[in-house]
């Protein structure tokens, strides 16, 4: 049975559709102090393939609450997905006494998982930090789907050199157009300074395309450069739509033509979904 947590139910719904496989009914509750309790209370499969994007604190306690309701149930294998893995940019301890958050986390959901399925974790080897067997999906190829048919002489854009496999994959899936990257400097974990990039925009179609659009920031400052060189359109592409705090409005201002996501984060601009790749992934390590 395919298991929704709360920020997922729309992807878990499409993974069962995917892989013709029943969705169960879960419920969500909260008690009086705060505590969150999530239950399966007609789960009745041997294997249970939980989806729960962790895009917040709550969002990780049920998911563990939700491996531990379908073992309860009866589940002999459970096969976690974690389509957004939140706390994956804290993947080193950045000043002495600082946790490892992304590791905590890991070692925390491998508990209760037999195999774990990621989307576009910030870093590949973010796997590492699971103890159990872990499948990493690339969506970026997802991405070219949404997009007009149409564009002008296309230039696939990421923020910085470390995001370049994303636009190239992006590119390679629409089937036509350059790729380049922007110089990005990160001062914090909200100020970010890019410098533009050499390709010649004027006159041209642009997608900007990264794995995650948090703050908005660095995305809405890349825009910016691009209008100002000439670009025809602008448009953002992303495997995870954060989008928190005034980041849509930031893209808008910006001068962005259309924002592009996949429903890892089931956003508005969620228009493509990673349910084609989740479900191959969990056929595969089924075969394992």
């Amino acid at each position: 049975m395919i298991v929704p947590g709360a920020s997922s139910q729309a992807l878990a719904a499409a993974l069962a559709d995917e892989l013709g496989e029943p969705l169960a009914a879960v419920e969500y509750d909260r008690f009086p102090d705060g505590e969150t309790l999530a239950a399966v209370p007609a789960f009745d499969a041997d294997r249970a393939v939980v989806v729960a994007t962790t895009d917040s604190n709550d969002a990780w306690v049920e998911l563990l609450q939700l491996q531990d309701a379908v073992r309860e149930a009866g589940a002999s294998e459970v096969v976690t997905v974690i389509p957004y893995m939140g706390y994956a940019r804290q993947d080193e301890a950045f000043e002495p006494g600082h946790p490892v958050s992304a590791r905590a986390v890991a070692r925390a959901v491998s508990t209760g998982a037999d195999r774990i399925v990621l989307v576009n974790p910030h870093e590949e080897s973010i796997a590492d930090f699971f103890d159990a067997h872990v499948t990493v999906c690339d969506a970026a190829g997802r991405l070219a789907e949404p997009l007009p048919d149409d564009l002008a002489s296309p230039l696939f854009l990421s923020p910085d050199s470390g995001a370049i496999d994303l636009a190239k994959a992006t590119c390679a899936a629409y089937g036509d157009g350059d790729t380049d990257y922007f110089e990005k400097t990160r001062h914090s974990g909200t100020e970010v300074e890019i410098a533009p990039s050499d390709a010649d925009v004027a006159g041209r179609d642009v997608v900007i395309v990264d794995d995650i659009v948090a703050t908005g920031s660095t995305m809405s400052e890349a825009v910016a450069h691009l209008v100002a060189g000439g670009a025809e359109r602008v448009f953002a592409a992303c495997v995870h739509p954060l989008l928190a705090r005034s980041a849509r409005t930031k893209l808008e201002r910006a001068g962005i033509e259309r924002i592009i996501g996949t429903d890892t984060i089931e956003r508005d601009v969620s228009v493509v979904s990673v349910a084609p790749i989740v479900a191959a992934a969990v056929d595969a390590v089924e075969a394992a």
